[in-house]
């Protein structure tokens, strides 16, 4: 496969993990369409762990962001959620699963001196009990839903819970 059939693919990949997503923020899927028709800055791929109660989340502390999921870019090549995969492991030494859905998609500058880009944030449910191994300088660390922690991206707050909620409904509805 060609270089370019990789990038390709890989922002396929994106489009149809965008198209499925829970949530949309910010207009991603219209900007997403007409960022296919240039080139397409890196993508941003998360995870949103929470607990099975939907009471906590998983996040880690970045130099400069505050508390964020675990997440960035994915590299040349990578699709979005293989992305999330390894970025979930790297920043919390965490080896799950991805849930079928995506959480959300949105489209941010991670930095006053980027270009806004497609971020697709991924889900995960995890026991609070399974040991984490943090990058070193990058703690990792459960949230209560319901409190408050620093971020540049204070939006993330409500799009989590409201994402958590969502999974909290729909796995309540299973049960029964």
């Amino acid at each position: 496969m060609s270089l370019g059939d990789a990038v390709q693919a890989v922002v396929d990949e994106a489009v149809a993990d965008a198209g499925l997503a829970a949530l949309e923020f910010d207009g991603a899927r219209a900007w997403l369409e007409e960022a296919r028709r240039r080139r397409m800055e890196p993508l941003a791929a998360e995870v949103w762990v929470t607990d099975p109660a939907f009471e906590y989340v998983l996040l880690v502390r970045h130099r400069v962001r505050g508390w964020v999921p675990p997440g960035g870019k994915a590299e040349l090549g990578e699709a979005p959620r293989a992305a999330a995969v390894r970025e979930l492991l790297e920043e919390t030494g965490l080896r799950v699963e991805l849930l079928a859905e995506p959480a959300a998609v949105a489209v941010r500058s991670y930095r006053s001196d980027w270009s806004p880009t497609l971020g697709l944030s991924y889900a995960a449910i995890v026991d609070r009990e399974v040991p984490l191994a943090a990058e070193p300088g990058q703690p990792a660390a459960w949230f209560r839903l319901d409190e408050e922690w620093q971020s540049v991206f204070p939006d993330d707050r409500d799009r989590i819970r409201t994402h958590a909620r969502r999974l909290a409904t729909d796995s309540a509805a299973r049960a029964r």
